[in-house]
């Protein structure tokens, strides 16, 4: 295969990749993140209690882990497009049964099942698959495929709340699932796993003039890379799992219950689903500018620095009883929610490399899902037994706290266990 560069009449294909994993990320993510506009029309209807309702979205990311590890083994080994397609299919099929669902354990299948067969490989498949056709510009690739996330929270979950009002939570799902099976299904086509696919190295890459050897994404020599039986065996692995499993907690006790912690302070349900898409809106800016700044200055520093910031915002919430309060709270989590989590997966790519990046990042996933899992339930715990979410933030802020405690004490070289 001769190699191939980048010329500067030519476009990178990885910049294709970019803008296809974004747009499927919106799709994934934000019917993800619209649980919380859900939420209270799905516990009414069913006469739950919030820990109930709480527990299908936390039996859900309990189960997707146990996909993304499997998407994530598929990747390395067939490339994303087959992965990508099936999660269009699973998705959409999730959300129409969802919203013919007539019981509990009916939502528990078509919800908590079907959507993580459907999304749960899609954070691991996408950033990984975008980590492999970066270098030096990696962490401004990651932030613009992770910001997808953002943008889908912000055009679905209002989107959701209209469709709610307008007519019913059940006509909201079916909405919802077409649109995403009708995105996914041809973009999944455009994507590809490496550069290698098409004789290429990863942009930003030197390689000396007139080279011709020929590349694979087994050989090539300018990127280090460990297989995730040697990546089990360094602290450094172990070490992004917790970080993970408490940033995940908190993201996810914030996604399942600001909306009905703000319904309870009498802001309607249509502002309450504003204040959740501005944080998926600020979110955007925070991974472009912060991915940009551990380009040039360091992941972990850009990281710590977006810790503190969610630390002081879910302080500030527990507090929060008006409708400024909540804005400011979703100025300063979102921008920090979305710097914190693009430099932490960019020095994963740097740390392990890029050939088995998809097993790990999908093993790598269990501690987020643990996090999703527990953080929605204890939400939920907490307001049961107290009838608020004071408590519930405070832990929050908590599990920021040592989740930035041991960003810090990652270390770029590999180090054993």
């Amino acid at each position: 295969m001769r190699l191939l560069t980048k010329t500067n009449d030519q476009l990178f294909y990885g910049w294709i990749v970019v803008t296809t994993s974004f747009v499927v990320s919106a799709l994934i993510l934000g019917s993800r993140y619209c649980f919380g506009v859900f939420f209270k029309s799905i516990g009414n209807e069913f006469e739950l209690t919030r820990m109930a309702t709480s527990s299908i979205f936390s039996i859900y990311m309990v189960l997707c882990p146990v996909f993304a590890m499997i998407g994530g083994r598929v990747l390395d080994r067939y490339g994303p497009r087959f992965v990508v397609f099936s999660m269009g299919v699973f998705t959409s099929l999730s959300l129409l049964l969802t919203g013919q669902a007539n019981s509990l354990w009916q939502l528990f299948l078509t919800y908590s099942l079907l959507l993580a067969i459907g999304t749960g490989p899609g954070y691991s498949v996408l950033m990984s698959t975008t980590s492999r056709w970066f270098e030096k510009k990696r962490g401004l690739a990651l932030s613009i495929t992770g910001s997808g996330g953002g943008v889908g929270t912000i055009v679905l979950a209002p989107f959701a709340a209209y469709l709610i009002g307008s007519f019913d939570w059940r006509t909201a799902y079916a909405v919802l699932g077409l649109i995403v099976g009708l995105g996914i299904a041809p973009l999944s086509m455009l994507l590809k796993k490496d550069p290698a696919e098409i004789g290429m190295l990863p942009d930003g890459v030197t390689i000396p003039p007139n080279t011709t050897t020929s590349i694979n994404s087994k050989n090539n020599p300018h990127v280090r890379s460990v297989n995730l039986a040697q990546a089990l065996r360094t602290r450094n692995f172990w070490f992004f799992g917790i970080v993970w499993l408490s940033f995940s907690f908190c993201l996810h006790l914030v996604f399942t219950h600001i909306v009905p912690y703000m319904t309870d302070t009498s802001v309607s349900g249509a502002e309450a689903a504003i204040v959740l898409g501005l944080i998926g809106s600020i979110s955007i800016p925070g991974r472009l500018m912060m991915g940009v700044v551990s380009d040039r200055t360091g992941r972990k520093a850009s990281a710590m620095v977006c810790g503190l910031l969610q630390i002081g915002a879910m302080i500030w919430v527990a507090w929060a009883r008006e409708l400024w309060m909540f804005y400011i709270f979703a100025i300063f989590y979102g921008f920090a929610l979305g710097g914190f989590d693009i430099p932490v997966t960019a020095l994963i790519g740097d740390i392990f490399g890029a050939h088995s990046l998809g097993e790990i990042m999908g093993v790598l996933i269990i501690g987020w899902g643990l996090g999703a899992a527990t953080g929605p339930a204890v939400g939920g715990l907490i307001f049961d037994v107290t009838e608020g979410y004071f408590l519930a933030f405070i832990i929050g802020a908590l599990a920021m706290m040592i989740a930035t405690s041991f960003v810090a004490i990652i270390k770029h070289q590999i180090s054993k266990t």
